[in-house]
């Protein structure tokens, strides 16, 4: 098959890619290195135009739902019109559980991205994922106050980033399905404890208190809103096994 990834170097997509490529098939990284600005529009017809299917594993890194909206409306109406326009079948895009539960900037974001998917004329596949492992190391580099680093509490299902990629490979290799079951980690974790496993892992060795987020975000972390359901597909790679995977320092 002929895949055209869109965020393609990110961490998702590039592992996307190297998966995708590892099954054989031809695969097209749209970045702007490569002349391709899916935001302006710039490069998108001819990168897109032609391909058996498209996987937008796009992101922005804020935390405001008015820039996390516009930049997901934005980046799905130009890939969408490029797609129909190219003759691609099959529009792929990867989520995340609990995003219509969490009050969340980004995660708005990610909501109508979801609905314009849902909503365009290109066949389509959603996969809502929990957390990367990666999490926990991203909230110990923001999470903290001075030379003090903070845990917070959360409950957390996490994923290995190959497993998301491999089944997003699985579902473009099927076909457009609709809402694919979600895709989580082999057992729910402490984010408190994942974080002083990491910050353990790095050669921090202060102290970390746990704390709770404030507000309707806070309660959401808390009680389960980013938690799979029943029906979830599972991967197999634990956190632990993961965290032994990475280099000390």
């Amino acid at each position: 098959m002929d895949i055209a990834i869109a965020g393609g170097t990110g961490v998702l997509g590039s592992a996307v890619a190297t998966v995708a490529e590892g099954r054989g098939h031809r695969v097209r990284v749209l970045s702007r290195s490569k002349g391709v600005d899916v935001e302006t529009g710039e490069g998108l017809a001819d990168a897109v135009g032609g391909a058996d299917a498209l996987v937008d594993a796009l992101s922005v890194q804020t935390t405001s739902a008015k820039r996390a909206e516009a930049f997901f409306a934005t980046t799905t109406r130009a890939l969408q019109e490029a797609a129909r326009a190219g003759g691609v079948a099959h529009h792929v895009v990867p989520s995340i559980v609990g995003v219509d539960r969490v009050p969340y900037g980004y995660y708005a974001g990610k909501l109508a991205q979801e609905r314009a998917v849902e909503a365009g004329e290109v066949p389509w596949t959603i996969l809502r994922a929990t957390q990367f492992h990666e999490f926990a190391s991203q909230l110990f580099e923001r999470a903290a106050v001075g030379p003090l680093r903070l845990a917070v509490k959360m409950r957390t299902q996490p994923v290995a980033v190959r497993e998301v990629a491999e089944r997003l490979v699985d579902l473009v290799e099927a076909g457009p399905a609709g809402r694919a079951p979600d895709f989580a980690g082999p057992r729910e974790e402490s984010m408190v404890e994942m974080m002083r496993a990491w910050a353990a892992r790095s050669g921090y060795d202060g102290r970390m208190p746990a704390i709770a987020l404030p507000g309707a975000f806070g309660r959401a972390m808390r009680d389960g809103s980013v938690l799979p359901g029943l029906d979830a597909d599972h991967g197999t790679v634990t956190f632990e096994e993961w965290l032994q995977a990475q280099p000390t320092r």
